[in-house]
């Protein structure tokens, strides 16, 4: 059986927590985030955003950041809405969620803005 690594997430420590896929990986930077909407973008998903304040992200509930931004074709108008909702939000976690409209469900999610442990 092969060694398999143990993430220590912890409430306490924002730094350690973990959410969907791309927070086992190291860090994405600028770049990477808008690949990933460009991805999205190609796919014709439909981009949202929400936002949690760092003790309550572990519910099911996030606030939406306005309406999801269905046909949003800008790669750009989408990283400006992230910044937006996260320079709104400073201290919450700001999350990009994508929709696939064709098969009804959540194509993607990502948080992309962590928050602070209060």
């Amino acid at each position: 059986m092969s060694d398999m690594q143990n993430y220590k997430s912890r409430l306490a420590d924002s730094e350690s927590r973990k959410f969907e896929t791309f927070s086992y990986l190291p860090a994405m930077s600028a770049e990477r985030i808008r690949k990933q909407v460009a991805y999205i973008v190609a796919q014709g998903w439909n981009a949202a955003i929400e936002h949690a304040e760092p003790e309550h992200m572990q519910g099911s509930y996030w606030y939406m950041w306005k309406l999801p931004l269905f046909g949003e074709t800008s790669v750009d108008k989408i990283l400006e809405e992230m910044e937006a909702c996260h320079k709104a939000n400073p201290g919450h976690y700001v999350r990009l969620i994508a929709y696939d409209k064709r098969k009804q469900s959540l194509g993607a999610a990502m948080v992309v803005f962590r928050g602070k442990a209060a």
